[in-house]
């Protein structure tokens, strides 16, 4: 079997508001996950993060310096790695760039767990509600 190889860096956000996590579709509409892309030319990790917060579900706020944690996937041949951030978030927009791509939805951590299918991901989603961090 081919090794594969490390190709993406990606940055992504567990946004968090009045004690419930935010949850959007993939772009497939066909999964659950939380906001997160490709790492950004002239952007860190960090600010990544928070493009993506905006762009996929319309949310402004502050971005840990910390990260939760990270997890690895592997898609058309390339390893993925995803260095999650948390957000408190400050304002959740009514109109965004991707609203018409995209659902929203605010759910109490558990619930967002059990509607997430990355194991890795439902592990850190749990522990930026209860302000812990998985192993970076």
């Amino acid at each position: 079997m081919p090794r594969e190889r490390k190709c993406v860096s990606q940055a992504a956000v567990v946004a968090v508001m009045d004690g419930r996590v935010c949850l959007i579709t993939s772009s497939s509409g066909k999964r659950w996950l939380v906001p997160k892309g490709n790492l950004q030319k002239g952007r860190d990790l960090r600010q990544t993060a928070a493009q993506e917060a905006w762009e996929e579900a319309g949310l402004v706020g502050r971005v840990t310096n910390r990260p939760l944690g990270r997890y690895q996937f592997i898609k058309l041949g390339c390893l993925h790695e995803v260095v999650v951030f948390r957000m408190q978030v400050r304002n959740a927009k009514r109109d965004w760039p991707e609203r018409r791509q995209r659902r929203r939805r605010w759910l109490r951590p558990h619930k967002a767990a059990e509607r997430i299918a990355h194991t890795p991901l439902k592990a850190i989603v749990l522990g930026a509600s209860r302000g812990r961090t998985t192993a970076a």
